[in-house]
């Protein structure tokens, strides 16, 4: 892979909905990172005051400047709260990731690796036990590798033989064709092909779908989706989902958007990051 152009700063966007427990963690883990990000975006789908209290003082000891974008809790919006960050954010390249996922220390890096022009990257996350995650939330040290407390048969989670890191692999899997599930806690894209795209469809609420339909649409412009295994490593903390029962029933809402922008090959959404990319008071946000 070519090492001719390569981000030079990066914006990681962490999303966070009431858990400002695990968001700690989450933030304990980017501070630490071989690489650190250039800014930290915390995108708040409307998450109650402890949240931003978390977030100020962390702010205050923080390697990196770190901002708080809070929209009103309306139910589930994560299409727009990340169109939020994404809009508010300074850097050339986006990382993106949930607020209940320690990150591995290379995490970062990991993406920046693999990172080129043309192509967005997709990683995933191993879902650790009930008992790993209160381990991790009373401040233990996660573990990254085949052994660690964790569930590999889950369908939205990695599989045991991807989780430890091993950079060759991971650039060697990175040359295959695409693959895995689209998720975004765990994904990486140039902030020039999000606006071109339109971001995340903004008509999308409730779980589910937005990430898979973002994803086709960037194919569908003609970028190529790279797989992150062996790299880029995150360990999930349980909790209870608001998943519907079937995330591929096709009578849901959702799905059917993500259908038509497949069958119809659509490139840019109605609806999207356009609503807020200009908005003054975003990149003001502190």
């Amino acid at each position: 892979m070519s090492d001719a152009i390569k981000p030079q700063k990066v914006s990681l966007i962490v999303i966070t909905y009431n858990w400002p427990a695990a968001l700690d963690k989450v933030l304990h883990s980017v501070a630490v990172q071989q690489r650190l990000p250039d800014e930290v975006i915390i995108a708040d789908d409307g998450s109650t005051d402890d949240t931003r209290q978390l977030v100020k003082s962390m702010a205050a000891v923080f390697p990196v400047p770190v901002r708080h974008i809070w929209q009103e809790d309306l139910g589930f919006r994560a299409a727009r709260c990340r169109n939020l960050g994404i809009a508010a954010s300074r850097g050339d390249y986006i990382v993106l990731i949930d607020g209940d996922m320690i990150l591995h220390p290379s995490f970062i890096a990991d993406h920046l690796m693999l990172a080129e022009p043309g192509c967005f990257l997709q990683g995933g996350r191993f879902k650790t036990r009930a008992r790993e995650t209160a381990r991790l939330l009373a401040g233990g040290r996660p573990v990254f590798a085949p052994w660690a407390d964790a569930d590999f048969r889950v369908f939205d989670g990695i599989k045991r033989l991807y989780s430890f890191r091993a950079p060759a692999l991971a650039r060697w899997k990175a040359r295959g064709k695409n693959g895995g599930r689209v998720m975004s806690c765990n994904t990486s894209f140039w902030r020039s092909d999000l606006i071109r795209v339109n971001g995340f469809d903004e008509r999308m609420e409730g779980y589910g779908a937005e990430d898979r339909e973002l994803a086709a649409r960037l194919e569908n412009a003609g970028l190529r989706r790279r797989q992150l295994k062996w790299c880029a490593l995150a360990a999930h903390l349980e909790h209870a989902t608001r998943a519907q029962i079937d995330v591929n029933d096709m009578s849901l809402p959702n799905n059917r958007l993500y259908r038509a922008t497949i069958t119809e090959r659509i490139t840019r959404c109605e609806k999207g990051i356009d609503q807020h990319v200009n908005d003054p008071a975003l990149r003001a946000c502190s």
